[in-house]
């Protein structure tokens, strides 16, 4: 097993006194949480934010925690069995129509505190990863058009605007085996599509890209289309340890 060091004082307790409970913590004005009445392969799944507003499909607590806290499915461990397999839908409200992505994801990590009784920390271990770096000839990325930041993500597709390179890392650390390290030292942000084949053989959903004709790799397409470049080394990862959770009651 690795060496595993705790971050000193970082512990963070989702029902507890460190986290949750202080009156400044930010937090939805309304939300619903309910199991989730779709199967777990029928229709849509996944998490959406804007307008104040946070609307999760048929999501598990593991894919919540993994927006919540910004890590990949590879950096959480412990937990109940149910954490990658009961789903939920979660609408909830802000009661003011904030856009920023960080601010929600705060009020997101309150409701999971409150309502699934969360309690987690943090943990850095030495593990296996893709680092993600630029290429040998340079990266092919077009400075962001404008300040706001989509992503549209789902089986080999990354479609983005406004992206920095740690959130691009993110997004592949859902889709990867292991977990994506920025290493690029690009700043700023970028507008940039990505597509390849997944791994299952499956193409991307439009039957017209490039990824579906030639059977792309994740690793050959981030060389073409992004001149950036992923290889597996061992490196210190931060990860999500989860020490409680509970099911929430439906309201």
């Amino acid at each position: 097993m690795p060496t595993i060091r705790a971050f000193a004082g970082f512990a963070l307790f989702a029902s507890g006194t460190l986290y949750g409970q202080s009156p400044a913590a930010p937090r939805f004005d309304v939300a619903s949480v309910r199991p989730s009445a779709l199967d777990q392969f029928a229709g849509s799944s996944g998490l959406k934010t804007g307008r104040g507003r946070l609307t999760a499909t048929n999501v598990t607590l593991k894919r919540c925690v993994m927006g919540a806290f910004a890590v990949g499915p590879n950096q959480i461990s412990g937990g109940p069995q149910w954490l990658d397999s009961t789903r939920y839908d979660i609408v909830a409200k802000a009661d003011q129509p904030v856009d920023d992505d960080a601010a929600l994801m705060a009020m997101l990590r309150t409701l999971l505190a409150e309502r699934f009784q969360l309690a987690l920390h943090r943990e850095t271990r030495t593990m296996e990863a893709f680092v993600l770096e630029i290429g040998r000839h340079g990266p092919k990325l077009e400075g962001a058009k404008e300040k706001e930041a989509t992503t549209r993500n789902g089986r080999g597709l990354i479609d983005a605007r406004a992206i920095t390179m740690d959130r691009l890392a993110e997004v592949l650390s859902r889709q990867m085996d292991l977990p994506v390290v920025n290493r690029t030292g690009l700043a700023g942000s970028f507008d940039l599509k990505l597509e390849w084949t997944p791994d299952s053989g499956r193409p991307a959903k439009s039957s017209m890209d490039e990824a579906a004709d030639t059977g792309v790799s994740v690793f050959t397409a981030i060389q073409q289309q992004l001149g950036l470049r992923l290889r597996a080394r061992k490196t210190p990862i931060a990860t999500i340890v989860i020490d409680r959770a509970e099911r929430p009651s439906e309201n």
